[in-house]
């Protein structure tokens, strides 16, 4: 199934994003949380990260083959083109499309943090895109978006000329960095299609279950955490039980006003962590 088909069908859409596990053994229990989540959240889709880099590519390429077969589940290939030429893009998605994976999620990527990444001619995402364009290898692909600019943007129009961009170059959707302000997404959904931005706009939600985790992640992509929700969190953030529990009742509360507000669906951020996820989805729907 074509991840830029399900939106669109007047129902919201719903689904989960995995970091590829370091070893074989962590591969099988992947599989095994995504056989059980297909079995009580039944999510339209799941996608597969891709290291910084390029560094997990093989297991990421495994991931997503082996959830799509063997979980029944659609699966989405994160591509990130930082370090690759476009043949080794080409022979990545030939790679994918041979196991029947049809939807890629389409990135700059990050630079290790260890080591320098070889200059190539592909630099950001719309590069990427552009080649995904040109050579018409017959995927689905989206991009990435920001509710609060990304980092390395002039201001937010230049920001958002970029999302124009993307979807010039045939993304069918764009999935936003994590934020928890809803009114963040909603102006930036006003804004993009005041710009003419016409795909489906994905709020991508990452539940809090550990502070200093989120705290270093909202540093790396520019997204806030506001005050209201952070002196909650602030008294408890050695309590794990607590932080959850305050984590999950603001994700629940988010995701219901994304949902009435129109979002077309939610894209949960699980780091790997699915308990938060199926609980915050079952209180959802």
């Amino acid at each position: 199934m074509r991840v830029g088909d399900l939106y669109g069908q007047g129902r919201a859409i719903f689904s989960f994003e995995f970091f590829p596990p370091k070893t074989d053994a962590a591969v099988d229990d992947l599989l095994e949380t995504v056989r059980e989540l297909k079995e009580v959240s039944q999510p339209d889709f799941v996608s597969v990260t891709y290291g910084a880099g390029g560094s997990t590519r093989s297991r990421t390429l495994d991931c997503v083959a082996r959830i799509q077969r063997e979980a029944g589940v659609t699966a989405m290939a994160h591509l990130a083109c930082l370090g690759h030429e476009e043949d080794e893009i080409a022979e990545i998605v030939s790679r994918l499309t041979a196991q029947g994976i049809e939807n890629v999620l389409a990135l700059r990527g990050d630079q290790p943090k260890n080591g320098e990444v070889r200059a190539t001619s592909l630099r950001n995402a719309t590069d990427l895109m552009a080649v995904l364009q040109k050579r018409n290898f017959g995927v689905d692909y989206g991009g990435a978006c920001y509710p609060e600019p990304h980092p390395q943007a002039a201001n937010a129009d230049d920001d958002l000329h970029w999302a124009r961009v993307k979807v010039d170059l045939g993304a069918r959707f764009l999935m936003t960095q994590l934020f928890f302000n809803n009114d963040d997404y909603f102006r930036y959904v006003d804004r993009a299609r005041a710009a003419g931005v016409n795909v489906p706009i994905v709020p991508g939600i990452m539940p809090i279950t550990n502070v200093a985790q989120i705290e270093r992640i909202t540093k790396m992509c520019g997204a806030t955490i506001p005050a209201g929700l952070r002196s909650r969190l602030e008294p408890h953030r050695e309590d794990a039980g607590a932080v959850m529990a305050i984590g999950m009742e603001h994700a629940i509360g988010q995701c219901r006003a994304l949902l009435q507000g129109g979002a077309p669906g939610l894209h949960f951020y699980t780091l790997n962590k699915s308990l938060a996820t199926r609980v915050i989805l079952a209180a959802v729907r």
